[in-house]
């Protein structure tokens, strides 16, 4: 029996959580908020471990996948700056950052054709500080209140990484996409010259 339907699967179950997890925050029940949360976030993990373990990758889900991560980040984010549980100055600048990336990735695509993005280190790690900033939220909101200090703290690593890894993109496929252009306009000028200059018979 083929399986390999399996994490694309996971991937819109994770999808469909987005629906009463943006009900419970909006209630304001955020222990169950977290308990919605954190299975989506273990749904996460266990489809990119079938799709790598097994190979059971698609294009379909190498689309999906990111977009089902993002929009549980974001979505979550912004209920719970509705709910005054976070600044709005945070919510825009992650959307910022976002609207960046994929203004500047469709541009690279437009003029330069598909290519393949990875993550960098920077970026995951932002992943990371935002994943954990939403959930401790969620845990001093729904289940135990927690230090100040070290909520407040995460709210600064979360500006801190999101600035940063905007830039470090910019700076790293800025370069990418010149260091293109110039070698195809290169190659079409080495093109031309040949053209004007046809070999001797």
């Amino acid at each position: 029996m083929n399986l390999s339907f399996l994490p694309n699967l996971i991937t819109l179950i994770r999808v469909i959580l987005l629906v009463p997890l943006s009900i419970f925050l909006l209630r304001e029940e955020y222990t169950v908020a977290l308990i919605i949360f954190v299975i989506a976030g273990f749904s996460d993990a266990l489809d990119g471990y079938l799709a790598k373990h097994f190979s059971w990758t698609s294009r379909f889900g190498a689309i999906l996948d990111p977009l089902a991560d993002k929009a549980l980040l974001v979505i979550t984010m912004a209920i719970l700056t509705y709910n005054q549980k976070l600044s709005w100055a945070l919510l825009i600048t992650v959307l910022i950052r976002d609207i960046y990336i994929v203004a500047g990735a469709y541009y690279y695509h437009y003029r330069l054709g598909p290519y393949e993005m990875h993550p960098s280190y920077l970026s995951k790690f932002n992943t990371f500080v935002q994943l954990l900033l939403v959930s401790c939220l969620l845990v001093n909101y729904g289940y135990n209140p927690l230090p100040d200090w070290f909520v407040n703290g995460l709210i600064i690593l979360t500006y801190l990484t999101t600035i940063s890894s905007g830039i470090h993109y910019g700076w790293v496929w800025g370069n990418k996409f010149k260091a293109e252009l110039n070698a195809r306009d290169q190659q079409a000028a080495s093109i031309d010259s040949e053209s004007d200059h046809p070999p001797a018979s």
